[in-house]
Order: C-alpha cells, then sequence, then structure tokens
C-alpha cells in the first residue's frame, strides 16, 4: 500500500482473505517449529549453529540437543501471560466505566496526568526520547484537546464493554468464519480515533489489555508479522502487501500503521485457531481468557526473526506520520 492511499477494497473481500488465510497457515506451521527450536527467539536454532559451524572450519556436525517441546510451549505461554500481566492493572483502573465518569470532569487532568502518566503505553512512547520518529506523537500529543482525547478514549471503552457483554460467546467465539461475522469494522471509525494519538495500536492495546480473550493487540510487530506470514504476496493487490506503508516520494517503508483493526482482528482468530491446534499436537491447551496473548507473542517471534530487514526497510522512515 502506498502512502497516503487508504487500503484496497480487495483486502476487504472475503475471497481474498481466506486466501491470505492460507498462507498465513501455512507459513504458521514452518515459523513454529523455529519457534519451539529457538525457544522464542532466546536461542539459535540448529540450521544457524551448523552454518556457524562451518564458517568456523568445523566439519563435524554439532551435536543437537532432544528438547522438551511441551515444556518449551508451556514455559513461553507462561512468561508471556506473566508479562502481559505486568501491567495491566493500570489498564483496568483507569480504563473502566466507573473511573471513566469520574474523569469527565476534569478532562484535562485526564489528559495530562492520567494519559500521559499512568497509562503505559503511553507513558513510555512519550518518555522514549531516544526514538526521534516517535517526535510527532509528542508533538501530537502536547497539541491534542483534552476533551476530543477524553470523548474518544471513552467511546472505545464503552464500545468495547458493551461487545464483551452482548456479543462475546466464549465456546462460539473460535467459530466464527468471516470477517463480516466478527464485525469489529466499528473500532475503525473516527468516533474511536484521535489521529496521531489514538490510532490502530494504542486503541488496540486498551482493549487487548481489559480483554485479551476478545481483542488482539495490534501493534507494529503484529503488522510486521503478517507481512512474513503472508509471504510478501500482494494476493491481487495493485499497491503491492496491503501489511505495508510505502513512501515511493522519501524512498521509504513502514509497517501498515493504517491497517484496519477490523481486518487485523480477524486474521488474529484464525492465527488463535492455527495455534491452538499446533500447541495441542505438543499436549499444551490454550487458556480462552488469555487468547490474544498467545497471538501476540506468537507474532512478536516472527517480527523479531526478520529484524535486521525491517531495520533496513525502515532506514529514513522518521519522516513518517506514524499511527499510534
Amino acid at each position: 500500500m502506498y502512502y497516503p492511499n487508504d487500503i484496497e477494497e480487495i483486502c476487504y473481500e472475503q475471497e481474498h482473505i481466506d486466501k491470505v488465510s492460507q498462507e498465513i497457515n501455512q507459513s504458521i506451521s514452518i515459523y513454529f517449529q523455529k519457534y519451539i527450536e529457538t525457544e522464542g527467539g532466546h536461542n539459535i536454532d540448529e540450521n544457524e549453529v551448523r552454518k556457524l559451524a562451518e564458517k568456523f572450519g568445523s566439519s563435524g556436525k554439532p551435536k543437537s540437543k532432544n528438547k522438551d517441546s511441551k515444556k518449551i510451549l508451556e514455559r513461553l505461554l507462561k512468561e508471556a501471560i506473566e508479562n502481559f500481566e505486568k501491567e495491566r492493572q493500570p489498564y483496568e483502573d483507569i480504563l473502566n466505566l466507573e473511573a471513566l465518569e469520574e474523569y469527565k470532569y476534569d478532562v484535562n487532568s485526564f489528559k495530562n496526568t492520567v494519559l500521559k502518566n499512568q497509562i503505559p503505553i503511553i507513558r513510555k512512547t512519550l518518555q522514549n526520547k531516544q526514538a526521534k520518529e516517535l517526535d510527532k506523537f509528542r508533538v501530537a500529543f502536547n497539541n491534542a484537546q483534552p476533551g476530543h482525547l477524553f470523548e474518544v478514549t471513552s467511546n472505545i471503552i464503552e464500545l468495547s464493554n458493551e461487545w464483551r457483554n452482548e456479543r462475546y460467546d466464549g465456546n462460539g467465539f473460535e467459530q466464527i468464519d468471516t470477517c463480516s461475522d466478527l464485525n469489529y469494522y466499528d473500532l475503525d471509525d473516527e468516533n474511536y480515533t484521535a489521529f496521531g494519538v489514538i490510532g490502530g495500536g494504542i486503541k488496540s492495546t486498551f482493549i487487548y489489555k481489559l480483554f485479551p480473550e476478545m481483542f488482539p493487540s495490534r501493534s507494529r510487530e503484529a503488522v510486521w508479522a503478517l507481512y512474513y506470514l503472508s509471504s510478501k504476496k500482494s494476493f491481487g493487490c495493485k499497491e503491492d502487501s496491503q501489511f505495508l506503508m510505502i513512501n515511493s516520494d522519501e524512498g521509504t517503508t513502514q509497517q501498515n500503521y493504517f491497517y484496519p483493526y477490523g481486518l487485523f482482528a480477524f486474521y488474529a482468530l484464525r492465527i488463535f485457531n492455527k495455534l491452538k491446534e499446533l500447541f495441542a499436537l505438543h499436549g499444551v491447551s490454550l487458556p480462552i481468557e488469555y487468547r490474544f496473548i498467545a497471538v501476540d507473542g506468537f507474532l512478536s517471534f516472527v517480527s523479531r526473526s526478520h529484524q535486521e530487514e525491517i531495520n533496513l526497510l525502515k532506514q529514513n522512515s522518521q519522516n513518517y506520520h506514524y499511527d499510534y
């Protein structure tokens, strides 16, 4: 996709979505084996060990250790859940309907104290002065109207609670088979966006921290991962992969920071179903109350597996306008 164009209409067609999903599922099986072999990216896989041995003149075949895949997967899942829970409490304490009812009487404090200092994803983004590409976010946040930020945040939390209470079926959720049946498109509406401040990434973090069984995190790593899991193919798109944002004038490429949450969430659900199947083959059950934590951890691994190439593609991308 070329900046500043919208995503192509073909991407919303279920036939297209199914083709992309088929490719993603095939890739997941390959990456999943690497996920086990490298223990989530913490170790070097056997192929890399062999290449290193050959590089340094070793003629012998490196001895491979038998890995207990069940223990590895259980540990990775446990670590992912623990990391998720570490910073969950502020979201639950602040982003609930009762607390927001109180904050509406002082929107200036909500922006400059609560969002700025108490919501981890916003606090960390504002404080990360080393990343110059985040300067635009800091400017946008400082210039944003407190009332607008409060309104958008409230809209997001109200809608996610409504959907959780009225639409979520723990047993039937995984059976949803079309993007229109999942129907998360409303979250891409302007009523749920503060452009330059609360975009797809941050709004998805809000609801992911509240309801990880229902809402996936549309992080930067996650969108990059979809690019690689879909084998970098365009699937009929005229503007290259839908998961990329290409600025031909500046010669830069980024993950598609405008990627619609309604589409992303459906792909994430299908990825969960595939991961559930693969985990089960190794005797591990994925807890539905933490459904999308397993997905987030795996997508992060896929993205990190290509970090060198991603860094190359992102060169000079600090000039981009980011959607957070």
